[in-house]
């Protein structure tokens, strides 16, 4: 059996990939799964670069198996396509023996990155509650009017029909509102309702992740998740109770193959 691929993936910077797909590839280590991580935007490194913290947060720690792809830097279009092909398939096989791949990729549009997202079996995009993050999503019209699909959907589309080609099943895709405030405001409320209506009309699921809270800050710093805490003998307070809350209501809504 193949690993099962979770790619995050979104055109939007500051949305929260790196941060939820931590969290979700620690999860599923501690449910006894192997997990393999593969960081396509290596340049940036924000994945890498937390699981290098991991390493050094103690012997204790379970830390996934991690690799590092780095676009290519060939001037012919299409020898670096080629290249960046090679090299993502060339990350994945370095991790055939684990249960689950976890791919973050870059908040821009690189062929690599789109590569990435055509061997996704769950995409997940977070996307934070603002009309500016879902303009990636939609082009929107007077009076929240749905004009038609924007750039990145426009994408997932295409590395929709990129898999189908290869004759495997069709990307489970997640569309996350990530970073929530606890207010409920006109903006919010606006939306979630073009959110709903995109849903049926392009195919997503949607689904909730994190409100934003400064604890995910300090958890990259040392390498450590909100599964993490209590074993690191950090007192757990409301906020921390709250967000593993959300964090596992995310997992069960992800309907993973091999997770009760």
């Amino acid at each position: 059996m193949k690993p099962y691929v979770i790619v995050f993936g979104n055109e939007k910077g500051g949305t929260g990939k790196s941060t939820i797909a931590m969290h979700i590839a620690i999860y599923l280590l501690q449910e006894g799964f192997k997990v393999g991580t593969i960081d396509v935007d290596a340049r940036q490194g924000t994945l890498t670069r937390y699981v290098e913290r991991r390493k050094n947060a103690g012997e204790d720690v379970k830390t996934p198996e991690h690799v590092a792809v780095f676009r290519s830097e060939d001037r012919d279009a299409d020898k670096a396509k080629s290249a960046d092909a090679e090299s993502f398939k060339n990350a994945t096989q370095r991790l055939s023996d684990c249960d689950f791949i976890i791919v973050d990729t870059p908040g821009n549009d690189t062929y690599l990155s789109q590569f990435a997202h055509s061997y996704a079996d769950t995409l997940v995009t977070p996307l934070n509650d603002s009309f500016v993050d879902l303009d990636v999503l939609v082009k929107i019209g007077d009076n929240m009017k749905i004009l038609g699909p924007s750039i990145y959907a426009e994408t997932v589309w295409n590395q929709r029909k990129e898999r189908a080609k290869r004759g495997e099943k069709p990307i489970d895709w997640i569309v996350v509102r990530n970073r929530l405030t606890t207010l409920y405001t006109k903006n919010r409320k606006d939306v979630n309702v073009v959110l709903e209506a995109l849903a049926k009309r392009i195919g997503f699921r949607l689904g909730s992740g994190f409100c934003e809270r400064v604890v995910f800050k300090e958890l990259f710093l040392s390498g450590l998740t909100l599964l993490d805490l209590e074993k690191s003998g950090v007192q757990m307070n409301i906020s921390h109770i709250s967000a593993r809350q959300e964090l596992r209501d995310l997992i069960s809504f992800m309907k993973l193959p091999k997770l009760p």
